[in-house]
């Protein structure tokens, strides 16, 4: 997406490729991802559907950020965004986000022996997740306490992650450590996983599989380690490449929420008439509706802005802003689809619940709004 225009007539418009992308995912993921394949893929260990992950490969969209030169499409982060926010509106459960962001970190700081044996790799398939985020919670990723030291000419990691999503079906894990005291990253390779690295956590949202990874005992060559000198500017990179993935799948997430709640205001009927038709319910589903609106329009406009990076600090800022934005219109809007379903949008049974824990889950990954709206004041005020 671009802005176009003359002065305050601005607006964002899709490109041709763009449009194209949209209209095919969410085509896709409406016809691969009904609410029943989502609950029957929560009851499963792998949580998605490998048959329906190669057709995404076979479609190219794991490759649509990387170059050309690795086996891309040459695109930018944006067009992810593109059919990250249909996913959103689906449930729809794969390990493209953790792909996608590790395919980033690659191009941002690999080697280019590492960028020629995994991007292609990624790009036609394998999943590939990152271990960023440590037990002490913090949302800074330059923050870390897991350490890689040499012994022997090779490294021996230390440590422990948490969140590492679907790091049991990835083939390789990219893992942030302090090596010479200075932020590092170590691709570990599954075979390089002792049996008992990974133990599954119990996370909200029953369509994401999280795990924790014990570093300890694990050992890499040092030909794995990732350029050191790049590696503060790609924690970054992918710090904001995340929140904006995040920001389009809980926009997609409000959609979907947005459309159970009509659906069922419609439907339902009390003393003879449709409850739709009462205006305390009326106002609240139109606040969701804007909140979306509002959402989705910082989201692409972050979009806009994140490939150029000529201003940093207004990409930067676009960034946050929209995911803040997202986090509290989603919020707002899962709950209001519990509560309009009334005593029985509080069961498991009832599919609002799911939106609800997606939208919790979203909130709080890589960030809260007002942890962001603090990092945008620091930014703002410069």
């Amino acid at each position: 997406m671009s802005l176009v225009g003359e002065s305050s007539a601005w607006k964002i418009a899709f490109s041709e490729e763009q449009a194209q992308l949209l209209e095919v995912a969410a085509a896709f993921c409406r016809e691969k991802s009904p609410i029943e394949k989502v609950r029957a893929l929560m009851t499963e260990e792998k949580g998605f559907d490998k048959s329906l992950w190669d057709e995404i490969a076979s479609l190219g969209w794991l490759g649509v950020a990387a170059p050309e030169s690795y086996g891309g499409s040459g695109l930018s982060l944006a067009e992810a965004i593109v059919l990250a926010e249909p996913m959103g509106r689906r449930l729809f459960a794969s390990p493209f986000f953790t792909t996608t962001l590790a395919a980033q970190m690659l191009i941002r700081a690999g080697t280019e022996t590492q960028k020629k044996r995994w991007l292609p790799k990624i790009c036609e398939g394998t999943i590939a997740t990152l271990a960023l985020h440590e037990p002490h919670g913090d949302w800074d990723l330059t923050n870390i306490t897991a350490r890689a030291e040499e012994r022997e000419g090779g490294l021996r990691l230390v440590g422990e992650k948490r969140f590492v999503l679907d790091a049991a079906a990835a083939e390789m894990i990219l893992v942030s450590v302090l090596h010479k005291d200075a932020p590092a990253c170590v691709i570990v390779e599954k075979a390089a996983l002792p049996k008992a690295a990974l133990s599954r956590e119990t996370v909200i949202d029953e369509t994401k599989r999280s795990y924790r990874l014990k570093l300890d005992g694990i050992t890499a060559d040092c030909q794995s380690l990732l350029s050191a000198e790049k590696m503060t500017d790609a924690l970054h990179h992918v710090h904001l490449a995340a929140i904006l993935l995040l920001s389009a799948e809980m926009c997609g997430g409000l959609s979907g929420a947005l459309d159970l709640t009509v659906e069922y205001l419609n439907t339902r009927r009390q003393f003879d008439r449709f409850i739709g038709s009462y205006q305390a319910l009326k106002h609240p589903t139109v606040d969701m509706l804007t909140g979306w609106d509002m959402a989705r329009s910082h989201l692409y406009y972050a979009a806009s802005l994140f490939g150029k990076m000529a201003a940093a600090d207004d990409a930067e800022a676009a960034v946050r802003m929209a995911k803040a934005s997202a986090s509290d219109a989603f919020a707002f809007g899962s709950d209001r689809c519990i509560q309009f379903h009334g005593g029985m949008g509080f069961t498991y049974e009832c599919d609002a619940q799911l939106y609800r824990r997606r939208a919790l889950w979203g909130e709080y990954m890589h960030g809260d709004s007002a942890w962001h709206r603090a990092r945008l004041a620091d930014i703002l005020l410069k």
